[in-house]
């Protein structure tokens, strides 16, 4: 009941979010996204959603079966008792904050270690609000490497809920094709134009800005690169195409493997 209950959550929570910056990218679009690429992005969504919760439920369980205690706990919230409405937005930011370095840092070990699998991620094209999707494996991928990692420094911020959809918004918002940028906002926060040069073909962008919420970790470690105001560039993979049906999708690290002895690209 448990898992049909989550499952479902994330379909709706995930329906919700494709429609709301659906609605963006129709009213301030920046390129134009055909029904076929929105439909496909939706269908794989569809495969990784159900894989996601089973994932991250299932290594939940077995990572807390272990009892193992975080190594340091930052006490955000009884620092901040007395700071009133001011606590309600600065502890929820420090936390994530503070998972978004742990994600730099997957993100990056992806590039390097597992990229066969990330190239997924990487081979889409037609960039929208719903093509944030990865391969299959991602959430146990991150749940060893960032997940169990994050959980041996933790805050005492009860607002986990909150700061998990705020970071799915903010996840599928910087794959969007809006005009809807945050301008000088991205100095701190991460939007589409700053993480479209992420997957950008020109190799001026390779191995840049790997944040998913702050650009302060890419600017810290060196990879941040700040796009112009007409800056754009096309993306994907020049040695695979995304996947266009289901079949692909899923043995795509499989054919990428192969198609890297002969282009031996191995990071973005």
């Amino acid at each position: 009941m448990e898992v049909a209950t989550n499952i479902a959550l994330g379909i709706l929570g995930a329906a919700f979010a494709f429609a709301l910056l659906l609605v963006i990218e129709l009213v301030a679009p920046n390129e134009r996204i055909g029904i076929a690429a929105r439909a496909r992005a939706w269908t794989f969504w569809s495969i990784a959603i159900p894989v996601n919760v089973l994932v991250v439920m299932a290594m939940g369980k077995l990572w807390q079966s272990f009892g193992i205690k975080p190594l340091l706990v930052v006490p955000v919230g009884q620092h901040l008792n007395g700071w009133g409405l001011a606590a309600l937005i600065i502890a929820p930011i420090f936390a994530a904050m503070l998972n978004d370095f742990f994600f730099y840092w997957f993100h990056r070990a992806e590039h390097v270690f597992l990229w066969r699998f990330h190239a997924v991620h990487h081979s889409i094209r037609d960039l929208h609000g719903g093509s944030g999707y990865h391969h299959i494996t991602e959430p146990l991928f991150r749940f060893v490497l960032m997940t169990i990692p994050a959980s041996l420094v933790t805050t005492d911020v009860s607002m986990i809920a909150i700061i998990s959809t705020v970071l799915g918004l903010q996840q599928l918002y910087v794959h969007s094709s809006t005009s809807a940028d945050l301008g000088w906002g991205r100095i701190l926060f991460v939007d589409n134009r700053f993480h479209r040069i992420h997957h950008s073909l020109d190799e001026r962008h390779f191995d840049k800005n790997f944040g998913a919420m702050t650009t302060l970790w890419d600017r810290l470690f060196g990879t941040a690169y700040w796009p112009a105001k007409d800056e754009w560039p096309a993306v994907g993979l020049a040695e695979i195409d995304e996947p266009r049906s289901v079949r692909e999708y899923l043995d795509l690290p499989l054919r990428f493997r192969r198609k890297a002895e002969r282009f031996p690209r191995t990071a973005e």
